[in-house]
């Protein structure tokens, strides 16, 4: 089966500065069999035309005035069940210790990217993935990612793994929203009363819990909070 995947970032700066915004480094991957594409985004422009809400969408530009879109747009994310998945990892600044990736941040980065997509690549099917733009020092970062991950899953195919603009592509933005959605609570950043707090609050009451780590077995919305001093 064919399976395409959209990624973006929250907080990359936890792996190049000292002092970082916030305490955790969250990136986000948007999990759909390739032939519900087409439908998911005549879904997703339907919405659009039906509040008149044509900018990028963005966790970011969550507003008391477009809250209804975005709450239609988690409804529209949880409809599609399992065949619409959400995961993302999330790295402690605290527990980082960078000389494990040669004092180099950027190579961190891609290797939390591997743990986030390897364990939901499966076996006999082929993978298509997409990343949002972003601006490397190693322009081979996206072809050694896509390379060890054809090593580690033989009975897979890796197709392809590409950046793009984030603006272009409608299913990157909503993993933005759902990565912005499950940061607020990782990073502790809502703010009482805001249209924040009512998109994370109806997609908790939809998941039936809240954004918190999850079990590794969690398909639909799963947080991983990689634990990097070891135990259980």
């Amino acid at each position: 089966m064919k399976f395409e995947v959209y990624c973006d970032e929250a907080n990359p700066d936890v792996l190049t500065s000292d002092h970082p915004r916030a305490r955790h480094l969250m990136i986000g991957s948007l999990w759909l069999p390739a032939a519900l594409r087409g439908e998911i985004k005549a879904r997703i422009i339907a919405l659009r035309e039906r509040h008149q809400a044509w900018g990028e969408i963005k966790w970011s530009k969550v507003s008391p005035n477009r809250l209804d879109f975005y709450v239609e747009l988690i409804d529209l994310f949880v409809s599609y069940g399992d065949n619409l998945r959400f995961r993302c990892i999330a790295v402690d600044h605290t527990q980082l210790n960078l000389a494990l990736h040669e004092n180099d941040g950027e190579l961190g980065f891609y290797k939390f990217y591997y743990q986030l997509l390897h364990h939901w690549i499966l076996d006999f099917n082929e993978y298509r993935i997409f990343c949002d733009v972003k601006s490397n020092r190693d322009p081979k970062r996206l072809p050694v990612l896509a390379r060890c991950l054809t090593r580690a899953n033989l009975s897979s195919g890796i197709e392809s793994i590409q950046s793009l603009h984030s603006n272009e592509v409608v299913l990157i933005q909503l993993c933005d929203l759902l990565l912005g959605a499950a940061n607020s609570r990782i990073n502790a950043t809502l703010r009482d009363s805001t249209a924040k707090v009512a998109v994370v609050q109806r997609l908790e009451s939809a998941l039936g819990r809240s954004l918190a780590p999850t079990h590794k077995n969690e398909e639909k919305f799963n947080i991983f909070k990689i634990r990097l001093q070891g135990g259980w």
